[in-house]
């Protein structure tokens, strides 16, 4: 039997459930189609680090909004995210100095509590790191991690009660179109009628627009975490850090565990095929990431390796999503290509796709930046860092 909707979203990531809740809300018929589990993919595998440090107001003004709705979730979407408040710390070098300054000053103007720290409060922040090669470093209280797993899982959760059908282990296999316009979606079990397609399927982006004939340069990246295990003495939660320095992130996990990644546009270089790549973390990433992590948290010498596991980035040319009717009037919305900062971004994707899809005049974030043409038009966005994943 046929069904028809007023949408169908393609991947039940954070984006895919955080758009379905809001076009929900805004009274529309919702189809989420997801080809694996909720939350087996990307986004359950995030670091899930809720920071609010970028470089363009959009991206700010949509990072402040995601924690708001972190730190009231369950009024605001329902059910548990696993936030905690840890702090936020950013280290630079002197090549960074004056950028960190300029988006210190954005911050402030549009309300983000952060300031700049000098080494003695950062010895009271977190005890510690090391500071010898620090230039400037800035600290946003608020800020902190999530559970990415729960989270999803309870935005999926919030969609259904609102009337959205979720279809997980269903793959999306084709769009029809009808006169340059969406008619439909072909699925591995069923036919979906609709005038209007979401794709959020992230590092599988690039594929389902083809399914549309859309090329968007949307590339599946392999990234990897490991996670270290602090000694007694360093037993505890700690802040996220971010040291452009080393190019290295880190934050608490439970059980004493500090997990850690790399800030490395080399990442973008890793380009897999999603549905078949090493899932399981490499001996040499690990330790190198260890004597990254040592020279600014000295306690981790003393730390044993846990293991960890590689995930996939969906990365564009700018580090930047691609959120755009694709082409013009043809009911195809792209919403893909987070490159790695999406789940913080996640709470306004939704608001912002919403809006997109259902025509608002004046949307609460205006998606013009992140149009599919600006590559065409070389007019990337471009921030303040050569690590582009810093926004």
């Amino acid at each position: 039997m046929r069904q028809t909707y007023d949408a169908v979203i393609i991947g039940a990531g954070i984006m895919g459930c955080s758009s379905a809740l809001q076009l929900a809300r805004r009274g529309l018929k919702i189809a989420l189609v997801e080809k694996g589990a909720i939350g087996e993919g990307p986004t359950g595998r995030s670091s899930a680090i809720i920071r609010q440090h970028y470089s363009n107001e959009l991206t700010a003004r949509m990072a402040l909004y995601g924690l708001r709705v972190f730190e009231d979730f369950e009024e605001q979407v329902g059910g548990d995210c696993g936030f905690r408040r840890t702090g936020f710390v950013l280290v630079v070098d002197a090549k960074d100095r004056e950028g960190l300054q300029a988006n210190l000053a954005l911050q402030h103007r549009i309300g983000i509590q952060a300031e700049l720290v000098a080494p003695e409060a950062l010895r009271e922040i977190m005890p510690g790191l090391a500071f010898t090669d620090l230039v400037a470093a800035a600290y946003e209280p608020d800020s902190g991690y999530a559970d990415p797993h729960l989270t999803v899982t309870s935005y999926e959760r919030a969609a259904r009660r609102l009337g959205v059908t979720v279809f997980p282990g269903t793959e999306a296999k084709g769009v029809r179109f009808e006169g340059g316009r969406v008619i439909g979606v072909e699925t591995s079990r069923n036919e979906l009628d609709t005038p209007v397609v979401l794709n959020c399927a992230g590092a599988w982006g690039a594929q389902v627009a083809r399914m549309a004939g859309v090329e968007v340069p949307i590339n599946a990246c392999r990234v990897q975490v490991a996670f270290f295990k602090r000694p007694a003495d360093h037993e505890g939660s700690h802040p996220v850090v971010a040291d452009f320095v080393n190019a290295t992130y880190f934050r608490s996990e439970t059980g004493d565990l500090t997990l850690a990644g790399l800030v490395d546009p080399s990442e973008a270089d890793a380009v897999v095929d999603p549905d078949n790549y090493i899932e399981r973390v490499d001996f040499d990433f690990v330790s190198d990431l260890g004597e990254r992590l040592v020279r600014r948290y000295p306690g981790l010498e003393r730390s044993e390796s846990r293991g960890g596991f590689a995930s996939l980035y969906a990365i564009t040319p700018d580090w930047h999503p691609i959120v755009d009717e694709v082409p013009p009037d043809s009911g195809f919305y792209i919403c893909s290509g987070f490159s790695g900062h999406g789940f913080k971004l996640g709470p306004a994707v939704g608001v912002m796709a919403a809006d997109m899809i259902t025509g608002k005049s004046e949307p609460e974030f205006d998606p013009h930046i992140f149009r599919a043409s600006r590559y065409a038009e070389r007019d990337e966005i471009r921030g303040q860092y050569e690590y582009s994943i810093a926004g």
